[in-house]
């Protein structure tokens, strides 16, 4: 037996970011599909929209065969913990990483107008992503983060996009075990206990010195966290 695992990647970047993840799932028996969401890698001439994420996701579940194991991180994260209430029976397990905060108001309209202000350089925001990618993230990690191309235009969209959902009262219809996973120092892990009281079956797992970009920035504690959450998927399937 194999856990089938789909993997959704955080904003403005692409399936790529998984790279050493898949290897390290495959090398241990399991299936891995990783997926491009609306407006990025692949499809970044797309619009961002919950409901073709939704699709996207449909279609990595329908190609293992589901259930899956779906993993996401950031917008990926929120992505799968909204699928995962949708459609409880195409999820076995959830793993959400970076995502235990709540998209209120409060945050998103900074942020919004922000990605606003940096669309409008004449680079729209390359070189500036650039340098905080050089400054954060290990070479390796970057590498992988890159080899999909940067979707620099997805922010406002995205954020308009999860200013509308409510990832604490999603949890709360998850019916499959799950694992937040957060970086010691994640700027978005403020609300992790108020998400780990919604889940019917939760663990939270903080990763020592690492940042928001957990897969990257800590690769072998996240790929362990994963290799375990597969194997406890498999086991009860």
């Amino acid at each position: 037996m194999a856990a089938r695992v789909v993997l959704l990647h955080g904003l403005r970047t692409s399936r790529t970011m998984w790279r050493e993840q898949e290897r390290a799932l495959r090398a241990a028996g399991h299936v891995t599909r990783s997926v491009d969401l609306p407006g990025h890698g692949e499809h970044v001439r797309e619009p961002f929209m919950l409901a073709s994420a939704d699709v996207a996701v449909d279609s990595a579940v329908d190609e293992l065969g589901g259930p899956v194991l779906l993993v996401g991180l950031s917008l990926g994260g929120y992505v799968a913990i909204r699928y995962a209430a949708r459609h409880p029976d195409a999820v076995a397990g959830l793993v959400a990483a970076g995502c235990s905060t709540r998209p209120r108001a409060a945050l998103v309209r900074p942020w919004e107008a922000a990605a606003r202000a940096i669309g409008l350089l004449p680079d729209r925001g390359e070189r500036l992503n650039a340098f905080v990618v050089r400054r954060t993230v290990p070479a390796s990690g970057a590498l992988d983060l890159a080899a999909g191309g940067w979707a620099l235009d997805a922010t406002v969209p995205v954020l308009r996009a999860l200013s509308g959902t409510d990832p604490v009262a999603d949890l709360r219809r998850v019916r499959a075990p799950v694992w937040l996973v957060n970086g010691r120092y994640d700027h978005f892990r403020g609300e992790e206990r108020r998400f780990l009281a919604a889940t019917r079956d939760g663990r939270l797992v903080v990763v020592p010195r690492a940042t928001h970009l957990v897969s990257v920035t800590a690769p072998v504690a996240f790929t362990r966290v994963l290799l375990r959450a597969a194997d406890e998927v498999d086991a009860h399937a």
